[in-house]
């Protein structure tokens, strides 16, 4: 397997299939892709995963409502998730599996020692999105939860799933898996739709073939047999190829009646409609795929089809990485957006001034802010308004005493 050969585990001994209330073994086989050869899907889908790929994954701290981020192994791995992807690469290969098949895998790799204290200590070291043929959850004895990869190739490995970066897309009916009961995606409503977009265009597709097959009615002013209509058809169309000029010459015995065409296709509010239909499965208004929105329009974009996504990705990387324990003391991982995304320039104008003046912002970002470089002369550089003052020293500020004074 190469790359991932680390990854491969044994399954545990005197393990069982888990216990699913449903009934049902808990088998699954990854995954239909049947509306996937459609274009417009794939463009739906490529819009959600542009923009995912966007996001700075970081660890963080919270202390007290105070956000920290934190230099870690952890951080190190979501900057350099493997050997062979940079973090957007990571992002778009799980972002596509997860939307392709409604559940996304990825398999964290770490090492172990003892420290000085007999204390087992954990590094990570890599993050590897994975996309196995089949997926069986199972649970040993002390009903600890497996979960059990099979790959196209035969391999097989088993991991403790509590160590599994599991993300579902739709996680409703079924109990470990996103999408319909048998954890597959359900796009038999989709498919209808599919069904009729692909006639449409067909039929488009026929009615221009027919419109541009016949150019012209050639009549010849006597009675031929077939083989001399076949021949004075060649004829006629070797003069057709060798006309530069657009006029061809012919004898008194022929008459050329030019076909006049009027196409009918479909109307645009039809197409409109029929694509507007698909897009709405995925969340992803026509304007976005088209790149002609609003500020408006992006925002609820953002807020109905990519925040969702976000959270939830957010919080399966911390529910693996961390313990109950890392998770007590405020660590999380949080995908934040990269850009400035929402805001024009009067805006971006506002919220430099609002986060400068309290110093938060650096002084070269406020330039990255407006797209300028930043200066080496400004690293590490922020500056603060005294406008404001730590409200435990805003008695004593004003008064020139202490808090104590009376």
């Amino acid at each position: 397997m190469g790359l991932f050969d680390g990854l491969f585990h044994r399954k545990p001994k005197n393990s069982k299939y888990a216990d699913v209330l449903s009934g049902m073994t808990p088998v699954y086989s990854q995954f239909g892709t049947d509306i996937y050869a459609s274009d417009v899907v794939q463009q739906a889908l490529s819009c959600i995963v542009t923009e995912i790929k966007k996001l700075n994954p970081q660890h963080i701290r919270t202390v007290d409502s105070d956000i920290i981020p934190v230099k870690s192994d952890i951080q190190t791995v979501l900057k350099r998730p493997n050997q062979i992807m940079t973090t957007s690469d990571f992002i778009e290969k799980f972002m596509w599996l997860l939307l392709l098949n409604y559940n996304s895998f990825i398999v964290p790799t770490y090492y172990t020692w003892k420290d000085e204290t007999g204390k087992t200590q954990k590094r990570y070291s890599g993050l590897y999105p994975i996309q196995p043929a089949q997926v069986d959850f199972i649970q040993d004895i002390s009903d600890t939860l497996y979960v059990k990869f099979t790959f196209a190739n035969g391999y097989d490995t088993t991991f403790p799933y509590s160590e599994v970066i599991h993300i579902r897309h739709r996680y409703s009916v079924n109990e470990f898996m996103g999408g319909n009961e048998c954890g597959q995606p359900d796009n038999s409503a989709l498919l209808k739709t599919l069904d009729l977009n692909h006639k449409l265009l067909q039929g488009v597709s026929k009615s221009i073939g027919a419109g541009y097959a016949v150019n012209g009615i050639a009549k010849v002013k006597s009675l031929l047999d077939r083989d001399k209509i076949e021949k004075s058809i060649q004829e006629f169309n070797e003069m057709l190829a060798r006309s530069e000029s657009g006029f061809i010459v012919t004898d008194m015995a022929t008459d050329v009646t030019p076909v006049q065409r009027d196409i009918k296709l479909v109307d645009n509010d039809t197409l409109k409609f029929i694509d507007e239909k698909i897009l709405r499965n995925f969340g992803v208004p026509l304007c976005i795929l088209t790149g002609d929105y609003t500020k408006p329009q992006y925002e609820a974009f953002y807020q109905k089809t990519l925040e969702p996504i976000i959270i939830a990705v957010s919080q399966a990387f911390t529910k693996a990485l961390f313990t109950d324990r890392e998770c007590s003391f405020g660590n999380e991982i949080k995908f934040y957006p990269k850009d400035l995304i929402f805001m024009d320039i009067n805006q971006t104008l506002e919220m430099v001034r609002l986060l400068g003046d309290s110093g938060s912002l650096y002084e070269n970002e406020k330039r990255v802010a407006f797209g300028l470089k930043p200066l080496p002369e400004l690293e590490g550089v922020r500056m603060q308004s005294l406008n404001y003052v730590n409200i435990e020293y805003a008695k004593q500020y004003q008064t020139g005493g202490s808090d104590s004074e009376k």
